[in-house]
């Protein structure tokens, strides 16, 4: 299993007239999530498309609103890797405010695309090589 957190204010144009994250923004956040996530193994999304020519496109979301979160709260974008990719590649999100209370949760599911093709591959070698660490005990 691999984890990765990030940390992300509240900005006051993302909030709604309650002073509330906006409902809609907390997608934004399950990207930073993921996008820092790889990002942390030496891996950006630019490099995947400019590079790779791999897209990753989204194919489901889903999440639960337990609290808000409150402008210029400091929260904690708790992203996980469950398991290895393979056709597609799921992210589970929890966000915390600071009091370490769960505010949202819920998965992010993206599968990968050649862009010269337009078709759907495999997880891409070059990312599976910087993953499979995380996953050695589970691949014992």
């Amino acid at each position: 299993m691999f984890t990765h957190e990030t940390k992300l204010r509240v900005r006051y144009g993302e909030t709604d007239q309650m002073g509330y994250l906006y409902y809609g923004n907390y997608a934004q956040y399950y990207e930073v999530g993921r996008v820092e996530m790889l990002r942390s193994v030496g891996l950006s999304y630019k490099e995947m498309e400019e590079k790779h020519g791999v897209l990753m496109p989204v194919m489901s979301l889903n999440m639960r609103y337990i609290r808000p979160a409150h402008y210029d709260d400091l929260l904690t974008i708790k992203t996980t890797l469950r398991q290895l990719p393979k056709m597609t590649i799921t992210f589970h999100v929890e966000i915390f405010n600071e009091k370490a209370e769960l505010v949202n949760g819920g998965n992010v599911k993206l599968c990968f695309v050649e862009a010269s093709t337009n078709q759907s591959i495999e997880a891409p070698d070059f990312l599976l090589k910087k993953i499979t660490p995380f996953f050695s005990e589970e691949l014992k």
